[in-house]
């Protein structure tokens, strides 16, 4: 901690997270919130965290933050043209950098009865925080347009070429993803991350702001996560919806569980993922700690897999993210190929989807999640996006890989749909 700065530690309010979020919004061009809505995830979820800054540089310059602070910050998908030899050039609805970092100068820890603020003058931020009104929410709802890239037709004929490639040879899996998109009357993030969190709450929680745009994250997926030479990844392949009795839902965890077809899914991320530690990893130290683990949240249910290794020391973490990324359940494999035909046969540019967020602390360590189930807005426009997207195989079906998609957009349309009349529009 900086000389300059002090600590209080006082009681959480009932309203304390809704008005911090407010009070920050007002007060700095750059935060990042983070939580694990105390949902149960192997390894554990983040950590109930708070940062805000008024300075971000991109990956590439983050040796000017200070060493001894922490550094959170978002990739987008496309930093993956830093690492190989491939283009971003599809439509783009949202302008978002490939990567953006800040160190907080304050830092809020919160736990379940307390919070502790760290700052030059964390009883002015108390006061300012307590201070802050919360915003009604409007008896009228707002009216917002909702386009969707594809419907079950133009999906089906982009599957059946992407199986072709798989036929060919040229793949072996690849991670297909679709987009939703729209403008609407007015746009509160702050309202939408937590009514997101309460209808979908997921171990891998965030909302980042970085000037006019946010990202509202509701992910089930860890990327990466360091502590001390461990390096941790859990690729998530294998989804199904929850059951409408505890009889179905065990029904649907058993056939997800036992599913030829969403193991062998599972597996080539697995292999993928492995191939990509054993780049930096000390020779032997790979180990699958899970496989093919089931973890059931309030929306879905998912296959999560655990592999970890042992890092040389001083790997840095620009090494780390040169190996890596992007997580290779949101590509296939084999990686580049797979990059190469997604930005082919995609018609959005992912940005921020499919991305990475999360945090490092002054040791080294961090944890950064997939950016998935999340909403990207742009607040100077009210627009936004968020893409989602399944595994393609030789034996998938395209009606069931569609209806993936519906089902992993569900949460997010529920949450637009709390503040906004929706229009539909197809095209």
């Amino acid at each position: 901690m900086s000389s300059l700065e002090n600590k209080l530690t006082v009681h959480k309010t009932s309203k304390w997270i809704p008005q911090m979020l407010e009070w920050a919004n007002l007060n700095f061009g750059y935060f990042g919130y983070f939580t694990s809505n105390e949902v149960n995830y192997p390894s554990g979820g983040f950590e109930h965290i708070f940062y805000a800054g008024s300075h971000a540089v991109s990956l590439e310059s983050i040796s000017q933050l200070p060493i001894s602070k922490p550094k959170i910050g978002i990739l987008s998908y496309d930093q993956k043209n830093k690492y190989e030899d491939l283009y971003s050039n599809n439509r783009s609805e949202i302008n978002c950098p490939d990567s953006l970092f800040f160190s907080p100068e304050l830092t809020i820890y919160i736990s379940s009865e307390e919070v502790t603020i760290q700052c030059q003058n964390p009883n002015v931020v108390h006061t300012g925080i307590l201070n802050t009104n919360i915003a009604t929410t409007a008896e009228s709802k707002g009216s917002c347009i909702l386009h969707c890239s594809h419907d079950q037709e133009s999906y089906t004929n982009t599957f059946n070429k992407i199986q072709e490639h798989i036929l060919a040879g040229d793949i072996y899996e690849l991670n297909y993803c679709m987009d939703f998109h729209g403008k609407a009357t007015h746009i509160a993030p702050i309202d939408i991350f937590l009514d997101l969190c309460a209808n979908s709450p997921m171990p891998f929680s965030a909302l980042f702001k970085a000037a006019n745009l946010y990202l509202c994250c509701a992910s089930p997926e860890r990327f990466l996560k360091k502590k001390g030479q461990t390096l941790l990844t859990q690729p998530i392949k294998g989804t199904t919806k929850r059951g409408n009795s505890i009889q179905e839902d065990e029904k649907l965890r058993r056939n997800l569980s036992e599913s030829e077809k969403e193991r062998a899914e599972n597996l080539m991320i697995v292999d993928l993922m492995r191939n990509d530690l054993a780049r930096m990893a000390i020779t032997g130290s790979i180990s699958v700690k899970e496989l093919f683990g089931i973890y059931s949240f309030k929306q879905i249910t998912q296959m999560i897999s655990s592999i970890t290794c042992q890092l040389p020391p001083n790997t840095s973490f620009e090494e780390i993210l040169a190996n890596t990324f992007p997580m290779g359940s949101m590509t296939g494999a084999p990686k580049i190929k797979c990059m190469e035909i997604i930005e082919a046969y995609e018609n959005f540019k992912r940005s921020w989807f499919s991305g990475s967020i999360g945090y490092i602390d002054e040791n080294g360590d961090f944890d950064f999640c997939v950016i998935i189930r999340s909403l990207i807005i742009d607040k100077t426009k009210n627009s936004f996006y968020f893409g989602v997207g399944s595994a393609i195989t030789i034996d998938a079906d395209a009606r069931d890989e569609y209806q993936e998609c519906l089902l992993k957009a569900s949460s997010i349309i529920k949450t637009l749909e709390n503040s906004y009349s929706i229009i539909n529009n197809p095209n």
